[in-house]
């Protein structure tokens, strides 16, 4: 490792004054200059690179708190692109030194192949099987078959409950499938496009992979494994069911996380009424599903990475229903009843789930003996049941049933000791869907964990006078207060492009408004469920929801302001400010969900800094441990040998001059070619400066106005914070500490100044020139010796300084980056000229930052040139 340069003496200043400098020539000053200037070059790039890489290490601290919403496209692509700047930053410094550090290519190498291990880990494979009978199924294997399968086979097995015949389709399929041809490879790339905050996008995403699924071919030996799996599950005649019928088969999504902590409600695909030789295809569509646009945005939302979605799929025997439905062993919206749910429609059950049809309901006692509480009996006009070409149909239902209970009494008391026994197995609540067959026999087809209102006590409201009521009636699936215009999508277009803040209001319920769930501040459907999908959903997201609300279309127009009311199922007129205070903020929380846990794992191979003392025998190359590492290591030696030639041209003197000047910076410049004028010497003074971003950023550094001329008045607490950190973690041991040497690259147009000093650092670059589109500056400023929070206060406070003086700004944590561009000479200099002020003011201003009023009256007194 190349040592910093030693301090220079007084005997050598005086050699190079009357000796040495007098030797070097003009053409020897020319040989340095070329070689510095093919260093630079690739200094350059090492610049950038740091550059881009404090962005994606702020980037990192900032989703690590849980509270932004990315997925893992977002974590492959800055894990991808940290590796990238780092072996950049490693290549150049191997470059400017004559490849002194041979093994640091090694060490990003080590770095990605740990990080790409983490990206691309998946369960270890326990099951080669590509199909598996539910009989042989438990929940043990939630990681093969999913939770659907598993829990079929649960209950099966161990409970004792009865399902329809069937077969799980494993994950060991999935794998071979998504692997074939390289389809998930070129998933992968569609999904980077994905933006999860404009919905329009994530609709195009979806279209462009479904259209490589269509195009995509299933392995044959997978093919092979699912005839015989039907063969097995419904006997070698598999076009004839149990009772000479013609068999007909469900083929139902089981992805790895669903039916989990998470529900993943109606965002996957189920496909009725197949033929065996439709099973193949059905499948593969189920699997395409994970790819619906409204999957996408549930798994970002519920921060659930695609690997950890993995596509089972349930085939199973399709129950030719008289009645159909869905069990809450627990009240899912008033946590204070004490009861269970039962809703029931005649036909096939998705017309409940889906909150398409208003179903009859009970409610049962929660004992090992239930009792009836109530039921509601309501008229039901129309049922769905299979059609003749494989598709679902809606017929009217005889006018004998339309008001006679789905379920006699007896059966819906066995339904509801079956939903204990399910719920006691499993030790939690549950959300059950189940199905009544000819025979009289009630049959589970799935059960899951059931997510109730995340309120945590029921509340109840007044009718509030003084604002029309626009609609009163429904059931709350999801309590809570909501205000905005009204929007009526009619379809998925217009659903894209859903504005921030609006009322969903819609004909009926549907899972697939989870797309916008984050967006709306209420939603409102006039048919549903507190037991379908949607509502299941809106619970998840926190939306308040109230369906089942007859009527609604109509008397809530389209961009009408309104209040919702989901407590006490009304709409008001206009604005209620005495229910806005029970509205909840809704944040995106990722921690600790799966994709949260993936980031802290890669982040640990990002983002720590471990080597600390440039000084201290251990930084080297081979100490590095993260990407930071390299960073910090790379930057800290690209100094020393760019302004510091190697020993075949030292004989031609140094380039590197010293500026003296009354700044509080220990400030040395190096001249690409115009930035200086009558250098003679290893001094330079300001009137030397005739490179134009320079002569301007000195103009505000040594601005007299900013200097201080008497002691600056400290708050005492801020000047514990940075004490206490100096004592609890002194510079030589602390990550952030930096050096105290700055630099500046200058030619007549061009400025690179790096400001090291204590515990942060500066970063500008600037062209400023006739040609208009070339000016730009860039600049960027992280650290500080006090806490976290008064780091914060001072990035803010800059970035509002900054944002009054038209820079494009950006704050993560403890870093603040701005960008000023395409504007003419005279304003790009005014700009350095304030940044110059800047860099001097700021230089001990986290002590000031003693509460968030610090943050704005210090812009303000900035801007209005009182700088002390």
């Amino acid at each position: 490792m190349l040592a910093a340069p030693p301090p220079v003496s007084l005997l050598e200043r005086l050699r190079w004054l009357f000796g040495h400098r007098r030797s070097v020539d003009a053409e020897s000053r020319e040989r340095v200059m070329r070689v510095f200037r093919a260093r630079y070059a690739h200094f350059k790039d090492l610049l950038d690179s740091n550059a881009e890489l404090a962005r994606i290490l702020a980037d990192m601290d900032e989703k690590i708190a849980g509270c932004t919403l990315f997925g893992a496209t977002w974590l492959r692509s800055q894990a991808t692109r940290s590796v990238f700047h780092a072996m950049r930053m490693a290549t150049a410094l191997n470059a400017i030194s004559g490849d002194a550090y041979p093994s640091l290519p090694g060490v990003v190498e080590r770095i990605n192949a740990e990080i790409t291990e983490l990206m691309e880990s998946r369960p270890q494979a326990t099951v080669e099987a590509y199909a598996l009978p539910f009989a042989a199924i438990n929940g043990d294997m939630v990681d093969w078959v999913g939770g659907k399968c598993a829990n079929l086979g649960e209950l099966t097995s161990r409970v004792g409950v009865p399902v329809p015949r069937g077969f799980a389709i494993t994950t060991r399929a999935y794998y071979a499938f998504m692997e074939h041809d390289g389809l998930m490879g070129n998933i992968r790339k569609s999904l980077r496009d994905v933006d999860p905050q404009d919905p329009e996008s994530v609709l195009d995403v979806a279209d462009d992979i479904q259209a490589l699924f269509a195009a995509a071919t299933v392995p044959p030996d997978v093919v092979d494994a699912l005839r015989a799996a039907c063969d097995e599950a419904f006997g070698p005649d598999a076009d004839a069911g149990e009772r000479g019928a013609t068999l007909r088969l469900a083929v139902r999504s089981s992805a790895l996380s669903e039916d989990s902590h998470v529900s993943f409600a109606g965002q996957y695909l189920s496909v009725l009424n197949v033929s065996r030789d439709g099973v193949v295809d059905a499948w593969k569509r189920v699997v395409a599903s994970l790819f619906m646009p409204q999957a996408i945005v549930y798994r970002l939302h519920q921060g659930i990475t695609l690997d950890a979605s993995a596509m089972a799929v349930a085939c199973m025997e399709m129950v030719d229903s008289v009645a159909a439905g869905v069990l809450f062993t627990r009240h899912p919206v008033d946590l204070l009843s004490d009861s269970m749910v039962i809703n029931a429609a005649w036909g096939l059950g998705a017309a409940v789930v889906d909150g398409e049809m208003e179903p009859d309901t009970w409610l049962f006692s929660r004992e090992d003996a239930p009792h009836p509480l109530s039921r509601n009996v309501v008229c039901k006009a129309h049922r769905l049941i299979p059609g003749e070409d494989g598709r679902l149909r809606e017929e009217d239902v005889p006018e004998s049933q339309r008001d006679t209970p789905c379920l006699t009494d007896a059966q819906a008391v066995e339904l509801a000791r079956i939903g204990m026994r399910v719920e006691a197995h499993y030790g939690v609540p549950q959300d059950v869907e189940w199905a009544l067959d000819p025979a009289g026999r009630l049959l589970l087809l799935q059960a899951r964990p059931l997510t109730t209102t995340p309120r945590g006590e029921a509340r109840t409201t007044p009718l509030i006078e003084g604002y029309p009521v626009l609609l009163h009636g429904g059931e709350p699936a999801c309590p809570g207060v909501g205000c905005g215009p009204v929007v009526q999508p009619a379809n998925a277009e217009e659903l894209a492009l859903f504005p921030e803040g609006g009322i969903l209001v819609a004909t009926h319920s549907s899972p697939s408004y989870v797309l916008v769930m984050q967006r709306a501040q209420a939603i409102v459907a006039e048919a549903g469920s507190i037991t379908g999908h949607m509502a299941s959903l809106a619970r998840e997201f926190g939306v308040p929801t109230i369906v089942n609300a007859p009527g609604a279309m109509g008397t809530l127009p389209v961009g009408t302001q309104v209040t919702v009311d989901a407590f006490s199922c009304r709409v008001y007129q206009g604005r209620v400010e005495e229910l806005l205070p029970l509205r909840e903020e809704r944040a995106v929380c990722l921690r600790d969900t799966p994709i949260h846990n993936l980031l802290k794992q890669v982040a640990a191979l990002v983002s720590p800094l471990n080597l600390h003392d440039p000084k201290a025998d251990n930084f080297t190359p081979d100490a590095c441990r993260t990407i930071h590492d390299v960073m910090r290591f790379v930057h800290e030696l690209s100094y020393a040998h760019m302004f510091r030639l190697s020993d075949t041209v030292s004989d031609a003197g140094a380039v590197a001059v010293e500026m003296k000047a009354p700044v509080p910076l220990d400030l040395h410049v190096i001249d690409l070619g115009g930035g200086l004028a009558e250098v003679d010497g290893p001094y330079v003074h300001p009137e030397q400066a005739v490179s134009a971003p320079f002569k301007a950023l000195l103009e505000g550094m040594l601005d007299p106005a900013v200097h201080h001329r008497e002691p600056r008045p400290v708050d005492m607490s801020g000047f514990l914070s940075v004490m206490s950190r100096h004592m609890i973690e002194p510079p030589t041991m602390h990550g952030q500490r930096f050096g105290d040497r700055s630099y500046a690259l200058v030619s007549d147009k061009y400025l690179n100044f790096s400001s090291r000093v204590g515990y942060h650092y500066g970063v500008l670059d600037a062209y400023c020139g006739q040609t208009m589109n070339k000016n730009y500056i860039t600049f960027q400023f992280k650290g500080g010796a006090a806490d976290e929070t008064r780091k914060n206060r001072r990035v803010r406070c800059i970035g509002i300084i900054l944002e009054a003086l038209g820079f494009h700004v950006e704050v993560r944590g403890d870093m603040v980056t701005a960008r000023f561009q395409k504007f003419a000479a005279p304003q790009i200099a005014e700009r350095l000229v304030q940044l110059g002020r800047l860099l001097i003011v700021t230089r001990q201003m986290d002590m000031l930052m003693v509460d968030e009023a610090a943050v704005q009256r210090f812009a303000d007194n900035f801007l209005s040139g009182r700088y002390h």
